[in-house]
């Protein structure tokens, strides 16, 4: 299944035809923050459209100082993401989507979709890789903190070309088991990797879930190295305080996901524990861990929705939106034997603003803890966010 495509050309149709799209959707009147005429609806049932989450940041530093008296950061203010998808689909039979990242240059979820529902369903072509609960399965759109914790970002694999079966018939599961052959469709990660997660929800209404979650992969990379690592939750800058460097002779790489939430009305609570494993023929093996949890309170009392072992953004009921609260606390350690990848432990204080169904303002503050010999920072982020959603 492998896989390489010029995206710079298909990147500039992608834009052409997503805008052409949107002009060419029933003519109606615009509610900003109502419903947007983005798709359109053909009489044979088969529904065409264009989604799209465009975000712009501002990221702050302080109490960065290397020993050298220069800022180890630099701050920074700039598009996050400009992803666009266009979609064709048929509900309940088919589904075809292909999205691009304007800001990265890269694409990203781009696949076919067979839905049955007593079968399951299928996926071929480029998607989320399940480990790390807060990157598979929530969408970067609908994230409470502005970025995923620091765990989840070393330990999850992104996006990969592959197959997937998700089954959501039995009452209370979601099941899905997956293989990632060819690495992705940016020319990157060429490797084999199998994949299952497991979703249980002993309790699940409108404003009430209980979710309970085990997921995980083994990947055999073709170049055999690994690399953990994480950005300090603040994803302008490439910098890293904490990182293992190349782990050469990887012949294989497992990961596991424990994952856990519960919310009730308002107020919920969200966590995982991430492992990643790495198997070395030239060295000894490898091993990390890191955890995270957050809670998260919706002052103006609407509920996080949830569907399919996923949250998505808080729905406002008022038209002066919906404003939540959110705390977290992460860690990340990547020091094991003669490697000192370092440790870290970040708090992230998160203020969001919903307002009607299409706008997002987010403010983070970022109070991070790092120990990995001479580079050892305690740096303090301030973030804020501006997201259109579509």
């Amino acid at each position: 299944m492998n896989l390489r495509v010029n995206v710079a050309a298909p990147a500039r149709v992608l834009l052409a035809l997503g805008i052409g799209l949107a002009l060419a959707a029933p003519a109606r009147a615009y509610d900003l923050l109502g419903d947007w005429p983005t798709k359109f609806k053909t009489g044979s049932g088969i529904e065409y459209g264009v989604r799209g989450t465009i975000q712009y940041d501002t990221n702050r530093f302080s109490d960065d100082t290397l020993p050298s008296g220069a800022a180890r950061f630099e701050d920074l203010e700039t598009w996050r993401r400009k992803e666009t998808y266009l979609y064709a689909r048929k509900n309940g039979v088919w589904e075809l989507a292909a999205g691009y990242d304007f800001q990265a240059h890269v694409w990203v979820d781009a696949y076919f979709r067979l839905l049955n529902k007593r079968v399951g369903d299928f996926r071929i072509g480029q998607f989320k890789t399940p480990v790390g609960f807060e990157e598979g399965a929530i969408g970067s759109g609908a994230t409470t903190f502005m970025e995923r914790a620091l765990p989840v970002q070393a330990v999850n694999q992104g996006r990969r070309i592959g197959l997937d079966w998700t089954y959501e018939n039995v009452p209370g599961w979601l099941l899905n088991a997956a293989v990632f052959s060819g690495g992705d469709l940016n020319g990157d990660n060429d490797g084999t990797t199998w994949a299952a997660r497991a979703v249980f929800n002993p309790v699940k209404s409108e404003t009430s879930i209980v979710h309970l979650g085990i997921a995980g992969s083994i990947e055999e990379r073709d170049d055999e190295i690994a690399r953990i690592r994480a950005r300090p939750e603040a994803n302008l800058t490439a910098i890293r305080l904490i990182d293992t460097g190349n782990l050469g002779g990887a012949d294989q790489i497992k990961r596991v996901g424990l994952e856990g939430a519960w919310a009730q009305g308002p107020f919920s609570l969200q966590g995982e524990f991430l492992t990643i494993d790495a198997s070395r023929r030239t060295a000894r093996d490898f091993a990390a861990d890191g955890a995270y949890l957050y809670a998260s309170y919706v002052l103006t009392g609407e509920s996080r929705p949830y569907k399919s072992g996923a949250f998505g953004n808080v729905k406002p009921k008022h038209d002066h939106g919906a404003v939540e609260l959110g705390l977290r606390y992460s860690t990340l350690d990547l020091d094991d034997g003669i490697v000192a990848g370092g440790r870290q432990h970040d708090w992230t204080l998160g203020v969001n603003w919903y307002l009607g169904q299409h706008f997002k303002l987010q403010a983070n503050y970022v109070r991070a803890f790092s120990d990995k010999g001479a580079l050892a920072l305690d740096p303090k982020i301030t973030e804020l966010r501006a997201q259109i959603h579509f």
